[in-house]
């Protein structure tokens, strides 16, 4: 009976001991230890600024283009007896040089007519000047006053002084179509193409190849009308401008000038073109050691000189937002400052009279930080207040 009775409490007496151990392990346990939660201070990176003058320079872009092309078409019609190796594309010509030429023979013998029909019509007019001179004698005693002009041979003197400079002007004609039958380069330029060949049958006006000059580059720059507002001048904008370009796997940069603005927004882009021109682009004239010729289509990045401002600071886009800077005083606390943006670019803003030199501001984004707020600067050492306070803190933990 007493088993039976002993089997039905164990369960209730290790239920019971667990209880009792439970109990003594909650009357024991210790305390946590407090400890203060540090406070976190944001450690951000800054920039002194100096305000300084500046050229407000504006970037643009465009295509390289000769200033002068020609379209070399004849004026006179014949056989290519002979086209010159420069005269094919790519071609690099000098002023005068013969590019081809047309067979001439029939010119030729258009010349000796003339220069016989010249001097036919100046035997009429030697014969009729004899004439003349014997007409005179005969009406030397004429009694009844005047001879008549008839009489002394004035207007067929006149008819022959006429075929004379009929025929010198033919002359002139058959020696300047005899000079054409030679295509020659009207400037120093490059052959941009070719549209006939050796013993080709051209006609008056047959397009032969086109001509680009190689004096003078242009190159037509976009502007936005805003933009004109920080040129030195608007109805004139003569101002230095630096190219760029990627050629044979490098930078290179060339030096030009603006020389003139087109005066019309274009209808599509709303923009005003000015334009570039670069001397001797293709070095033919000097060209110093490893430098490249700037050639025509190339496409180029341009920076063109503006006006000069005073007070001008240069900020990264990132360090601005919402038209605000974070100042970091002496006592790296920041002060959120509105600031006067005069232009922006691609990756910089220029500030104008929102700060003083010397002043620092933060570099790091300052989506985080806030006016009144306690900052770290990178670099910097942590203030001595601080480490005193570190201090005492490391004693009391001691004790």
């Amino acid at each position: 009976m007493i088993k039976i009775i002993l089997r039905r409490l164990s369960p209730l007496l290790i239920i019971g001991v667990f209880v009792a151990g439970a109990m003594v392990l909650l009357s024991t346990k210790e305390a946590p230890e407090q400890k203060d939660t540090p406070i976190t201070v944001p450690i951000i990176d800054v920039q002194s600024v100096t305000p300084q003058t500046l050229s407000l320079n504006l970037p643009s872009y465009g295509v390289v283009n000769p200033k002068y092309k020609t379209q070399l078409v004849t004026e006179v019609q014949g056989r290519l007896l002979t086209v010159s190796a420069n005269f094919v594309a790519g071609g690099v010509v000098k002023k005068g040089e013969q590019l081809a030429i047309i067979e001439p023979s029939d010119y030729e013998a258009d010349l000796i007519q003339a220069e016989a029909s010249v001097a036919q019509a100046t035997a009429a007019l030697n014969e009729e000047k004899a004439r003349g001179e014997v007409a005179k004698v005969e009406f030397k005693d004429f009694g009844n006053g005047l001879p008549p002009e008839l009489g002394l041979r004035i207007p067929q003197l006149k008819k022959e002084q006429a075929n004379v400079k009929y025929a010198q002007a033919a002359l002139a004609r058959a020696q300047r179509n005899l000079e054409r039958t030679v295509i020659r380069a009207p400037f120093d330029g490059i052959i941009k193409a070719r549209n006939v060949d050796l013993g080709q049958y051209v006609t008056l006006g047959t397009n032969l190849g086109e001509l680009y000059d190689t004096s003078i580059a242009e190159i037509r720059l976009p502007l936005t009308n805003e933009d004109l507002a920080y040129l030195e001048s608007v109805d004139n904008p003569e101002t230095a401008v630096t190219l760029t370009a990627l050629l044979a796997g490098k930078q290179v940069t060339w030096q030009g000038n603006i020389v003139r603005s087109e005066n019309v927004i274009d209808e599509q882009t709303r923009m005003v073109y000015l334009v570039a021109e670069i001397h001797d682009p293709y070095l033919r004239n000097s060209k110093k050691t490893g430098q490249l010729p700037l050639k025509y289509g190339s496409f180029v990045n341009a920076i063109i000189t503006g006006k000069s401002v005073d007070d001008v600071v240069k900020l990264p886009r990132h360090v601005i937002r919402n038209g605000q800077a974070a100042v970091v005083n002496k006592d790296n606390i920041i002060d959120m400052r509105q600031v006067n943006i005069i232009r922006s670019d691609v990756d910089t803003l220029y500030i104008k009279g929102s700060f003083t030199a010397g002043e620092r501001v933060s570099t790091t984004s300052i989506n985080s930080l806030n006016a009144g707020q306690s900052v770290k600067v990178l670099g910097e050492e942590s203030a001595k207040p601080a480490a005193n306070t570190e201090t005492e803190t490391a004693t009391t933990a001691g004790e």
